[in-house]
Order: C-alpha cells, then sequence, then structure tokens
C-alpha cells in the first residue's frame, strides 16, 4: 500500500521527467501560444495531483485533460484572452523561403486559425500519433467526428493560411490523412 508522500514523490518524479513534453503538446494544442500552454498544463497537473491516488498512468491521465480542456475551453467563464501575431516580414530576395524558422511561424500562426477541436485532432493524429480510436476515446466522441475532422482540417489550414502553400511542395499537400479517409466524390 501506497502512503501518502509516496505517491506526492512518484507525482514529482514524473512531473520532473515529463514535463517539457507535456508542455511541448500543451503549445501545440494552445496554437503556438506559450503562456496558454502553460497554463493548462499548470491546470491539467493541478487535476492529476488531487487524484495521484487513483491514477495508474498519469502521462495518459495529464495528456486526456489537456485534450479535454482544450476543447471545452469555450464552455468556460472568464474571457480568453487573445493571441495577437505580427505576419512573418517579407523573404529578403533570393532567400529560401523554406528555412525551418520560417516554416514553424507559419504553421503556429496557421495552427491558432483553426477550432480548438481541429487543432487538437491534428496534434494527437499527427503530433501524438495515435490512432483513430484512441484520440476518440480520449476526446469523447464517435470515430467518424475524428475521421472528419482529420479529413476536413487541412483544407481549412489551407484555406485559412495560405501562405503554407508557398513554402514548398510538402507543405501543400498537409497533414497526410489516414487510408480510411478517402475523399468521396459528391455531385449535384
Amino acid at each position: 500500500m501506497t502512503t501518502d508522500a509516496d505517491a506526492q514523490e512518484d507525482f514529482r518524479r514524473f512531473v520532473a521527467n515529463r514535463s517539457s513534453a507535456l508542455l511541448r503538446t500543451a503549445v501545440l494544442l494552445s496554437g503556438g501560444d506559450r503562456h496558454a500552454a502553460e497554463d493548462l498544463l499548470q491546470n491539467a497537473l493541478i487535476k492529476a495531483a488531487g487524484r495521484r491516488h487513483r491514477i495508474e498512468e498519469p502521462g495518459a491521465y495529464v495528456r486526456q485533460v489537456l485534450y479535454r480542456q482544450r476543447i471545452s475551453r469555450r464552455r468556460l467563464k472568464w474571457p480568453r484572452r487573445e493571441l495577437s501575431v505580427a505576419d512573418p516580414p517579407e523573404p529578403a530576395a533570393g532567400r529560401d523561403t523554406t528555412s525551418s524558422a520560417e516554416l514553424r511561424l507559419v504553421l503556429r500562426q496557421a495552427l491558432a486559425r483553426l477550432t480548438d477541436r481541429q487543432r487538437t485532432v491534428l496534434v494527437l493524429r499527427y503530433f501524438e500519433d495515435l490512432p483513430e480510436a484512441e484520440v476518440a476515446r480520449l476526446l469523447g466522441c464517435s470515430v467518424g467526428t475524428v475521421r472528419s475532422t482529420t479529413h476536413r482540417s487541412p483544407a481549412r489550414l489551407r484555406a485559412r493560411a495560405p501562405e503554407l502553400t508557398a513554402l514548398g511542395p510538402g507543405a501543400e499537400r498537409g497533414p497526410r490523412p489516414s487510408r480510411d479517409n478517402s475523399p468521396v466524390e459528391v455531385r449535384p
């Protein structure tokens, strides 16, 4: 039987070992806003700390809290802060526009333009590399919702951030949809 002191020490070790990886995920979920990501992670860790005796896998629990809190953020009673980001400067003549720093900036801004659910599904599918069924379980929705969101989000990303197409052939396609998400032709 574990004591409260043992559980507390185990949780401290977990936070020390996993907080940077969890913060990276929170930054992606927050559309690049590091301050919002830190708040999101802190709230998730507070929830997990209160239940540390009953949690068998704290990493999975904290990630699930991150995903669900991010999606349900609109239901919160306090006003959200808006992220204002200046447009990246025009590249100098002859400069390689596919630099990784520029790509990260443009992608971060583009992700911020998606809805919370779309961004969360993309992060879970492509950053966390989770299967559709696991994403659906974590978010408490159907696999069909995950599939449709995974299929529609890259198109919305390209529509909301056309500058991604200017960064090269790899960026034009956006994230790869899974094999199950083949496009369906719709005829009038």
